[in-house]
This record gives structure tokens, sequence and C-alpha cells, in this order.
């Protein structure tokens, strides 16, 4: 999604990320990934944007920001990359 020059991903549920701003989206499954949402949380950079529904993916951005999401991993980033694609 773009709008003025940003462009944008969707996270789910009308909730968006700045796609420039994205270092990783990882599976949530792993102790590393369970840790990273735990010390995002103390630190108060953790955005649930799950609309309660079970996390599916974990996006990390370059502020330190941890955002869980509902939306699979492999989706965000083929949506990430068709965002890549719409800017020539």
């Amino acid at each position: 999604m773009r709008g003025l020059g940003t462009e944008l991903l969707n996270v789910g549920f009308g909730n968006m990320v700045v796609a420039k701003r994205i270092i990783t989206i990882v599976n949530p499954s792993s102790a590393p990934s369970k840790r990273l949402k735990d010390e995002a949380k103390e630190g108060r950079k953790l955005v649930d944007a799950t609309n309660g529904r079970r996390t599916r993916s974990i996006v990390v951005t370059d502020s330190d920001h941890v955002i869980l999401s509902a939306i699979q991993t492999e989706t965000l980033a083929q949506r990430l990359l068709g965002n890549q694609g719409e800017k020539g």
C-alpha cells in the first residue's frame, strides 16, 4: 500500500507497518522468538496486532519494536516483496 511516498505493510486487521523500517519477519514458534517477544514486552516495545487471534508471525523493526501478527510469515513476506515490486 502506498501513501504519501511511504510503503506500508498490512499486518492484519487494518494495522500497517512502514515497510522500510522492517528488519525481519519470523515464525513465533521457536524459543528465541518467544524470548524476543518477552523482552519486548518488558521493554514496552511490544505491539499486539493480532486482534485476539493466535500469533502466526513476529515483525521486528529497526526501532526494536516487536509487532505480533495473526498473518502467516510467508504471506507477510509475499506482501512485502509485492510492495517492493510496485516501486518501479
